[in-house]
């Protein structure tokens, strides 16, 4: 079994800063509101103030909803929005966004990911919602070989329940993907 990578460290401006879909959908009042978004989002411009330099994804429907995504939209039909729709723009104005990585699916690990952030390295996660994108995001991304650390305070769920469960299902998978406050990178 490999001890985590020295390299990978929780204690500096170490590893990758990742911005999880920071959007108009899940700050607005609305079926996707996150009630704690703005919190999260403080803290996440502190962490870019200290210089990390994040990489931004963005959750954008796919029109096709294929297999089960269309049961998904029936359940949250208000979110039926065309891709091009300012609910999915970014609402970030202390963080420069000319890479955003768009997918239509919870997880935005995925090829354009690792072609930043190579096998060993730490992924710095933070964003909405802990208990969906944020987790889907981690799993990935630990199962690629990368190590994962959610900075608690810069996420948010869509319930303080729902986000200590989720924080708690990560914390199990120590030392794949750890689970820390902000100012242990600052």
């Amino acid at each position: 079994m490999n001890s985590p990578n020295p390299e990978a460290s929780t204690s500096g401006a170490k590893g990758q800063l990742v911005v999880i879909d920071m959007q108009r959908a899940f700050r607005e009042a609305g079926d996707w509101h996150i009630p704690r978004y703005d919190e999260a989002a403080r803290t996440i411009a502190r962490l870019t103030s200290a210089g990390f330099q994040p990489i931004t994804t963005r959750f954008v429907p796919d029109p096709a909803e294929l297999g089960s995504w269309s049961s998904y939209y029936d359940r949250w039909p208000s979110m039926r929005r065309d891709p091009l729709d300012q609910i999915w723009d970014l609402m970030l104005p202390s963080v420069d966004a000319p890479n955003s990585i768009d997918l239509p699916t919870f997880t935005k690990w995925g090829e354009a990911m690792a072609d930043r952030i190579p096998v060993g390295e730490e992924l710095i996660l933070t964003g909405v919602a802990t208990d969906c994108c944020v987790l889907a995001t981690a799993l990935g991304a630990a199962d690629a070989g990368r190590y994962v650390t959610v900075v608690e305070d810069a996420c948010a769920g869509q319930s303080d329940a729902a986000q200590d469960q989720a924080l708690n299902l990560l914390r199990l998978l120590s030392p794949m993907i750890n689970v820390v406050k902000s100012e242990t990178l600052l």
